[in-house]
Parts: C-alpha cells; structure tokens; sequence
C-alpha cells in the first residue's frame, strides 16, 4: 500500500499541486472541518460512489488516524484505481482547513 505523510500533502497543496483527495470520514466527522478540496464519500458508502472516480487519475484517501482510509485504500487497489494512504489521518493534519459543507 502506497502511503504519503499529512505534511507532504501540505506541501504538495503549498506548492500549488491539484490533487485528488477522498476524506472517507462521515459527514459530521467532515463539517468539523476537512482538507481544502477534499470530496467526502463516507467509506459506507464508497462501493455505491465508487463510480464517481476515475481510475486514471490518483486518489489520495483521508480519514481521522488512517484506519478507515488503509481499508478504502485496499479495497479501491482491489478494483484497479491509483491510490495512496495519507497516514495518521486528520489528527497528523497541521494544514488549512476548509469548512466541511
């Protein structure tokens, strides 16, 4: 499983870089607040919204400590999408947060 620290996404963001981030974090878990432009798709719900993704593009997968995001990450590499575990979850993030809406 591929994984990327919480401070190489901040990086990665600062330098300008459009990335590709899934928060599987449930809703009102989000509206606390979430990585700016992250898409909310609760791990729940992941295999019904799945289609919403494109398996040519990369996925960085969130969620409180990396729990949640390490299962929706094997089990989206399962289907043959390109994703990364951000470790330590939103607790690791130091980062900008946006509100969750």
């Amino acid at each position: 499983m591929k994984t990327i620290t919480a401070k190489e996404v901040e990086t990665l963001l600062n330098e300008g870089r459009s990335l590709n981030i899934i928060d599987v974090r449930e809703v009102d878990e989000v509206a606390a607040g979430k990585i700016p432009g992250a898409v909310n798709i609760p791990l729940g719900l992941l295999e019904f919204r799945m289609h919403e993704l494109d398996k040519y593009n990369k996925y960085i997968i969130v969620c409180r400590s990396g729990g949640r995001s390490s299962q929706a990450v094997g089990f989206l590499e399962s289907y043959g999408y390109a994703v990364t575990n951000m470790t330590g979850g939103m607790m690791s993030w130091e980062g900008r947060v946006q509100s969750g809406n």
